[in-house]
Order: structure tokens, then C-alpha cells, then sequence
């Protein structure tokens, strides 16, 4: 609301009186007839001057609730000081000009009520009549105000229930993607790290901070389909068979599906995911064979972040990659199975060795690896009171040594 909207809101028709009330008129005479008028019937709350080069100055300081504007004036006529006051107004105002002029031709008050005057009053005036317009227009000046405030309080409403159902729906993403993890326990973390590493792989591209926050928060549920895999296909130890494969492979469609019909932009964006995150920059992924830019930029992103962390954490059918093998995979399949820039981003990441891209794409590895028995795949370090609950190091250890050379 802007500051000329700041009035008091009468509760009564007494309260009219309070009213700021601001003259422009380079008469004295006049200036001096209509103080006495409001004075009478109790307007205490009026500001004047005879030039009319001060108006805006006043209107600034005084923020009236009613301008009483002659038009015949030197220096400025009453015209331009409606074109000055109209960038302080705006178009979500509502303050009541009332012209008094003893210029009583009809275009003149037709181009007084166009450029922003409410009414039109010719000299000599009745001073019973000018109390009358003043106070209808007051009345119409506070109604506008209160009605101003009703509606921020009911949008501040509309802003505090969505954002209610945006964290309702934010913890529904997280136990979705819990219960995708919980039907593969060795997978870990993995949703939780997919998010992470997609989110650092899109602020290294340049997206702004909430996209990278959405991304954040929906890449956990790429594989939300597999929810539906049956046990036998999900933790086969081995290759899968061509009828397997096909059955796996539908996880892509039944993930969209259940995520289908989101109203907001996070569960859409995560709907995106799930259908996209397998489709390849060749044009030979799945389920629909997109290539190159026809995949949405946050299933190409999610893509080398899923296989990235896929490759350096058990599985089922494989053991654990180094950093160097893993990196040489994704390398290989730039422009093949993944888009070259999302590529060149994750190597830009391991390979900053002045800032902390390197550092915290390894602390997100980490995750969830320092809980087992075994050292940590990532950084080889044993289970210790320094890492918290979650998994989380207070520090990255270093990896140095076994940094990717510059490409």
C-alpha cells in the first residue's frame, strides 16, 4: 500500500473532519473563504498555498485525503498539477480532486474530469454545496482505503494458506521418496543425494536460486515409480532379462502418472522428472525417445545426477566406482546419453579446486555412508561420533589426490 493510502479510517460520519484536506488556488481570497467554510463545519486538518509550483511538495509532505485544485493559475495551470500529482498516485488509487474554477465551459470540465478530477464546481461557489461534494468525495476516499486494506488482509490470507499447502505438499514429496528408498534399503540416501547434486548442478549452470530450490526438492522422487516394481526385478542381484528391463523401464510412466495433476509447480516439476529423467540427448532413451533440448532441462540435469551417484554407491548388481571411473563414464557419454553442458557443469564442480563446488559435491556423496559398518565409498573414512545422525560431515574430507585432470 502506498503511503497516500496510510489513512484513518473514520468509523463515523463525524470522523470526516479529520480528513487532510490540501488547497491549491493562487487566489488569497478564495484560499482564505473556503479555510473559513471548513473551519465551520469542523475540518481541522488543512493545508494551502497560492502557488501552485508547491503542490507537489505538499502533496508529498501532507499526503491530503482530498485536493481542492483551481485550474487558472500562473506558472502551472490546474492540468499540469494533475499530470505532476499522477505518478505519485498510481493506478491503485483513489484521491478525490475536486476543481473549483470560474471557468464554466463544458470542454473544460470535460478535460478536468478526464485527466483525474472527481468533480467539477464553477465560481462563485456555494459553500453549502462545496461542503456536500467534500464530504461525499471523503466518504467515497476512506471507503476506497478500507476496502484497499480488507483485501491485503485477505490476500496476506491467500499467501499464508498456500504457503500451508506447499509445505503440506513438500512433506508429501519427502515420504514418497521415503517410500521409494524403504523398498530398496541399499540404495540409501540416494533420493536425498539425486536432489542435492541436481540443485548444485543447476546453480552451476546459472538457474535462478528458486528453480534450484524446486529442483531440490523434486528430483527425490525421479524414481518414485519403482514404488510398483516387484521385489524379484527391484533387488535382482544380477542383469536384469529383456522382460525385466521393459517392466523397469515403465517406472518412468507410473511415476508421472502418480504424480499427475500437481496445481503447483513443485509436484510439476517433479511429474516432469519422473517421466524424463531416462530419456537420453541421442535421442535413445526412454519412455518417449526424446533428443537433445526436446528433454526438459531438469530431466537432462536429474539424469547425470542419478547415474552419477548410481555409479559411486553399491548396488545390487555392481560394487561401488571411484570418483575417477564415474567421472570417465559421464565424460564418455556427453552428447550421447547426456547433454554436453549439464556434463561440462559437473566437471567445472570437481574441478574447483579454489572454492567449494569439490568439496560439498563429496560431503552430499557422502551421505548416508558413514552409518554402516564399512568405511564410506566416497572418502574411505570409518563410522565416527563426528558425523551426525543423518549422515551429514561437519567437514568433507579432502580428495584431492583423486581429482579428474583438466579436460
Amino acid at each position: 500500500m502506498r503511503p497516500y493510502l496510510n489513512a484513518r479510517i473514520p468509523g463515523g460520519g463525524a470522523d470526516l473532519t479529520s480528513a487532510r484536506i490540501l488547497i491549491v488556488d493562487d487566489e488569497e481570497a478564495n484560499i482564505q473563504i473556503l479555510l473559513r467554510a471548513l473551519g465551520r463545519a469542523n475540518y481541522t486538518n488543512v493545508r494551502s498555498t497560492t502557488d501552485p509550483r508547491e503542490a507537489l511538495a505538499l502533496f508529498r509532505e501532507f499526503e491530503p485525503d482530498l485536493l481542492l485544485l483551481d485550474l487558472s493559475m500562473p506558472y502551472l495551470d490546474g492540468f499540469q498539477v494533475i499530470e505532476r500529482l499522477q505518478p505519485e498516485l498510481g493506478d491503485d488509487a483513489y484521491l478525490p480532486i475536486l476543481v473549483l474554477t470560474a471557468d464554466s465551459r463544458p470542454e473544460v470540465k470535460s478535460r478536468a474530469l478526464s485527466c483525474g478530477a472527481k468533480d467539477f464546481l464553477t465560481k462563485p461557489l456555494d459553500l453549502v454545496e462545496v461542503l456536500l461534494r467534500i464530504r461525499n468525495l471523503l466518504e467515497a476516499r476512506f471507503l476506497y482505503v478500507e476496502l484497499q486494506r480488507q483485501n491485503e488482509v485477505l490476500e496476506q490470507k491467500v499467501r499464508e494458506r498456500t504457503r500451508e499447502l506447499e509445505e503440506a505438499q513438500i512433506e508429501i514429496i519427502d515420504r514418497l521418496a521415503r517410500a521409494a528408498e524403504f523398498r530398496d534399503h541399499t540404495t540409501g540416501l540416494h533420493t536425498r543425494r539425486v536432489g542435492e547434486i541436481s540443485a548444485l548442478l543447476a546453480r552451476t549452470l546459472g538457474l535462478p536460486d528458486h528453480e534450484v530450490e524446486l529442483l531440490r526438492k523434486a528430483a527425490p522422487l525421479h524414481d518414485v515409480g519403482k514404488i510398483s516394481l516387484a521385489d524379484d526385478i527391484l533387488l535382482k542381484p544380477g542383469k536384469l532379462s529383456p522382460e525385466e528391463i521393459e517392466i523397469n523401464r515403465a517406472h518412468t510412466i507410473l511415476g508421472a502418472e502418480l504424480l499427475s495433476g500437481g496445481q503447483f509447480p513443485l509436484m510439476q516439476l517433479a511429474e516432469e522428472i519422473a517421466l524424463t529423467h531416462h530419456e537420453r540427448w541421442d535421442g535413445e532413451g526412454y519412455p518417449r525417445g526424446l533428443r537433445g533440448e526436446e528433454i526438459p532441462l531438469s530431466g537432462r540435469i536429474v539424469a547425470v545426477a542419478d547415474v552419477f551417484d548410481a555409479l559411486t554407491h553399491n548396488r545390487p548388481y555392481k560394487s561401488a566406482w571411484s570418483m575417477d571411473e564415474a567421472v570417465a563414464e559421464i565424460r564418455k557419454q556427453s552428447g550421447r546419453q547426456f547433454d554436453p553442458a549439464v556434463v561440462d557443469a559437473l566437471l567445472s564442480i570437481l574441478l574447483d579446486e579454489e572454492g567449494d563446488g569439490r568439496r560439498t559435491l563429496e560431503a552430499i556423496l557422502c551421505l548416508g555412508e558413514h552409518e554402516g559398518p564399512g568405511p564410506c565409498s566416497i572418502c574411505g573414512a570409518m563410522p565416527a561420533p563426528r558425523h551426525s545422525a543423518n549422515g551429514r560431515s561437519p567437514q568433507a574430507p579432502a580428495f584431492a589426490s583423486r581429482v579428474v585432470a583438466t579436460p
